[in-house]
């Protein structure tokens, strides 16, 4: 396996004499020194070190650095580990980062894809769970209160791939079957595809199936396309935007049918961070434990909201308009959903619904819109979800960054060294213009005085000259 550490060497003479040595980029800099600081490579190599023999099979990648390529995937927004390769292959901040010297090839696209097919699920939930421990020792994860929103990403497969689960039968096959069963002739294509636009529910989640991920499912997604996709669920901390519990569904699971699982997650992490202490000694995270739930309507059901409240906890979901409701018979569910509309529709349950978009809604944006994660580029379930824990564990990471150097992104740092440079060349100018006021404010008090000197002469003379 190796270590991260046996990787710091010094460049030979000969080479530095003729190659300059990258400074490095700022944010990469203090990200190193913070997982440093905290053990990183030493966590990581300790957990990952049953996948490893030595001695045994092709040169393997060191997991700290395995897991430093999957945040470099968010930090620069790239979608895919062979873009990911590329970028770290022309980078000297990135080689430097990762402990590679400029004489050295960085690990390609098939290494990266091997390893993390060898390290599993719950390996890279160990990885997430210790950054998540490092936003509570810097008192960012509180714990009473959770957010929950999900979202659909589209999958790497086509709709135009997909088969019946029953015959196996293509899309085309299929309509040519459905044809002949009605005495239709459709003797081309288009004339099957006429046919197939009068049908309904065309394309059943339990009658189809994609061959090349038939764990994705076909889905509409927010755009309004009908495709193959997955959907990720996060449990966010409502008072600091951390990412607590991370969950990946098929893309047509419902959210009234997914919420339970995400909600344990985030109980479970946070019934491990409790005995975590923070700089001043203190513990910032809840002693009780979860105790509240915030989500949109789509997450409002009478089931969903018994199960909730059989969990301990209040729930503040906004809840859709449905019109009179005859609740014979659903005394439990009458009393759950009256609960929840009393809370919601308080001053706390409306400020919690307006922090939505500010806790939840921006962390989606910065994994999947600038961190690159729109569309997949992965198959199978098991396969995605390890990329979104590290993808959620680099958000965690980038607030922690933000929290202690104002710069969440390298971008964000870049931009926050130019406004610094703008604030320090207006101070300047700030001054400059206030010396050229003194200065301006002397020359009309020197020339006023002047002025009263020459006037003050005359009259004298004027006087004399009269008497």
């Amino acid at each position: 396996m190796g270590t991260r550490q046996g990787r710091e060497r010094q460049e030979e003479i000969w080479y530095r004499s003729e190659v300059a040595e990258a400074p490095g980029h700022p944010f990469y800099r203090k990200l190193e020194a913070k997982l440093k600081e905290a053990g990183f490579d030493r966590f990581c190599e300790q957990e990952c070190k049953r996948y490893y023999a030595d001695g045994v099979g092709r040169p393997s990648l060191v997991p700290g650095v395995y897991f430093r390529l999957m945040l470099i995937g968010f930090f620069e927004g790239i979608d895919s580990e062979r873009g990911i390769a590329w970028r770290v292959a022309d980078s000297l901040s990135l080689r430097q980062f990762l402990g590679y010297g400029i004489d050295e090839n960085t690990p390609d696209h098939v290494t990266i894809s091997r390893t993390r097919r060898l390290l599993e699920a719950t390996t890279h939930k160990l990885i997430f769970d210790w950054v998540l421990e490092q936003l509570a020792q810097a008192g960012l994860v509180k714990g009473k209160t959770m957010g929950v929103d999900s979202t659909t990403l589209e999958a790497n497969a086509a709709m135009k791939s997909i088969v019946r689960r029953d015959s196996g039968d293509n899309y085309m096959d299929y309509l040519k079957k459905v044809a002949e069963a009605e005495g239709i002739e459709a003797p081309d294509a288009a004339a099957l595809l006429r046919l197939d636009r009068k049908r309904k529910k065309k394309t059943s989640n339990e009658d189809w199936k994609s061959p090349a991920d038939p764990e994705a499912e076909i889905t509409k997604l927010k755009d309004g396309r009908t495709a193959l996709a997955y959907k990720v669920e996060q449990a966010v901390d409502m008072e600091t935007g951390a990412i607590v519990a991370v969950t990946t569904h098929p893309g047509a699971a419902a959210d009234s049918a997914t919420v339970t699982e995400t909600l344990c997650e985030a109980g479970e992490a946070v019934a491990e961070l409790i005995d975590v202490k923070n700089a001043e000694g203190q513990y910032p995270v809840a002693g009780d434990g979860i105790a509240e739930v915030v989500a949109d309507k789509g997450y409002h059901s009478n089931q969903t909201m018994i199960e909730i409240q059989e969990l301990g906890l209040r729930t503040y979901v906004a809840e859709p308009d449905r019109g009179p409701r005859n609740w014979e018979g659903k005394e439990e569910e009458r009393d759950a959903v009256y609960a929840n509309r009393r809370r919601i529709n308080g001053e706390r349950g409306k400020r919690l619904q307006s922090q939505r978009g500010e806790k939840i809604e921006r962390n989606f944006a910065h994994q999947f819109d600038t961190g690159g994660m729109d569309r997949l580029y992965l198959r199978g379930r098991e396969n995605i979800h390890k990329r979104l824990l590290i993808q959620a564990a680099a958000c965690n990471l980038a607030l922690l960054l933000r929290s202690l150097y104002g710069a969440g992104k390298p971008k964000a740092a870049h931009d926050l060294k130019g406004a610094a440079i703008f604030v320090f060349l207006r101070l300047i100018s700030v001054l400059l213009e206030a010396e050229c006021v003194e200065r301006d404010f002397r020359a009309s008090l020197h020339l006023a005085f002047n002025d009263h000197q020459v006037s003050r002469s005359s009259f004298c003379r004027s006087s004399k000259t009269a008497v």
